[in-house]
């Protein structure tokens, strides 16, 4: 008999809550990791960051008080803002070993290897074997370097993310390099604190997965609070000192200009290294296994889920990819995760929110759109709270009434988009959002709202 049901190799929000998911199915579950409970997100990702960018907005706030008729004289600590950061962190993995043990789960600490078995491969841990029916990788990701142009961290002047939480100063001149969701959250926090921020970004336009209309409104919104873009450009970088000579090449042209810190934001790769994986015949594109719809990765026993099994690198994601997995092994028949319905949230400032499809991708998927837009000034709530610059968008089937995509940006978007998510979870079409009471005065009434400027029956715009 193996040793457990299922051991799960990685502990951040793919591994846990597939570990406690199978232990209520009456699974005997192991979980595996070699560092921190929680993985990066609890530990160095998500939670940590949201921490810092919560700092970052009461500074900004406490900056305008007087437009609130408040006064004050706002000054920081940077060593009590990261210090509250890490605090939460470590509070939160503390949960997660709690959790661990409330249900029964076998920690086990080290870095796992794999090697051939039946009717699962053996996971080799530190040199001990531990025999399992079922082994699902949940290794998670990292920071993407680029050596050959220079995008490689050196702990001191170039930083990853990691680096990032934990700075010794905000630096005078800061370049980011990148602006997805990583990239324009550390551009947010640093700029508010007074860094002289530029990002540099490979495509034409800032937050490229999102809808146009969003990253167009962003862009306008950051440089109004001082960050610089530089976009189609790509950058090399040299450390010299105690600074940085970043050069920058577009259209076939270069520049260069000094920094005093740069943050490395350019993607992840899938950690797959170490593990025995291609002795075992496990299928890898560009760091990344792959999975069929269940997790399988086509060795007999074998799956794996979250962000070592690729886009969209997205906790929620990992979480429910593997409460899938593991009730398949159970024997259950769950639905398998459709990616257009998972909702993605930036928490720079302005904040932003979308889940489906975009206006362009539902044309290009060769949908007849309705589309419908409300801006925050529109919102009595939104200018009651001093946060008047934003708008949220719909893109219905116009056919269908189908809700293709939704898309906001501006202050707490990333805790209503959930309600668009739901309503394409139960197949909503515009009718039964129109006939749904939202209540006032609150931001949601723009979602509301949106739905009924796709249909020519905006009320308070």
């Amino acid at each position: 008999m193996s040793d457990f049901d299922v051991i799960i190799i990685g502990s951040g929000p793919g591994g846990y809550v597939t570990a406690i998911r199978g232990a209520q199915l009456g699974m005997r579950v192991a979980i595996v990791e070699k560092a921190d409970l929680g993985g990066v997100c609890l530990n160095w990702g998500c939670i940590p960051t949201k921490a810092m960018l919560r700092s970052a907005e009461v500074f900004h706030n406490m900056q305008h008080a007087d437009a609130y008729g408040l006064s004050a004289e706002p000054s920081y600590d940077l060593a009590k803002i990261v210090k509250r950061s890490r605090n939460i962190a470590a509070q939160l993995s503390a949960g997660v070993k709690h959790l661990m043990k409330k249900n029964k789960i076998t920690v086990i600490g080290g870095h796992a290897s794999l090697k051939a078995g039946t009717p699962a491969p053996v996971v080799v841990v530190d040199g001990t074997e531990h025999t399992a029916d079922h082994v699902i990788i949940a290794s998670g990701a990292r920071a993407r370097v680029i050596p050959q142009a220079g995008l490689e961290p050196d702990g001191k002047l170039i930083w990853t993310a990691r680096e990032a939480m934990v700075p010794d100063t905000i630096p005078e001149r800061l370049l980011v390099i990148g602006s997805g969701a990583i990239g324009m959250e550390f551009a947010s926090f640093f700029s508010a604190f007074g860094a002289n921020t530029t990002v540099v970004e490979m495509m034409d336009r800032i937050l490229p997965a999102e809808d146009a209309e969003v990253s167009a409104f962003a862009k306008k919104s950051f440089e109004k609070r001082g960050l610089n873009f530089m976009l189609g450009t790509q950058a090399s970088l040299k450390t010299k000192g105690d600074s940085v000579t970043a050069t920058f090449t577009k259209d076939g042209k270069t520049s260069t200009a000094e920094f005093d810190r740069v943050i490395l934001a350019v993607g992840i790769v899938g950690n797959v290294e170490d593990m025995g994986l291609e002795e075992l015949g496990v299928k890898i594109d560009r760091t990344h296994i792959e999975t069929d719809e269940y997790s399988r990765t086509g060795v007999p026993g074998l799956y794996a889920i979250g962000d070592v099994t690729g886009a969209p690198w997205l906790a929620h994601k990992a979480s429910h990819e593997g409460i899938i997995c593991i009730e398949k092994i159970a024997g259950q028949n769950p639905h398998p995760l459709d990616t257009n319905r998972i909702p993605g949230c930036t928490y720079c400032h302005p904040q932003v929110a979308s889940v489906g499809l975009t206006e362009a991708q539902a044309k290009e998927a060769g949908h007849e759109v309705e589309v419908g837009n409300f801006p925050f000034i529109g919102n009595g709530k939104a200018i009651a709270l001093g946060e008047p610059e934003g708008f949220v968008k719909t893109v219905f089937d116009a056919g269908t009434g189908e809700l293709l995509g939704a898309h906001m940006i501006g202050a707490e978007v990333t805790e209503l988009i959930q309600g668009y998510t739901i309503a394409q979870t139960l197949e909503t079409t515009e009718h039964e959002l129109i006939e749904t009471v939202f209540p006032h005065p609150t931001l949601s009434e723009m979602m509301h709202e949106a739905t009924l400027s796709a249909y020519d029956r905006v009320l308070h715009f």
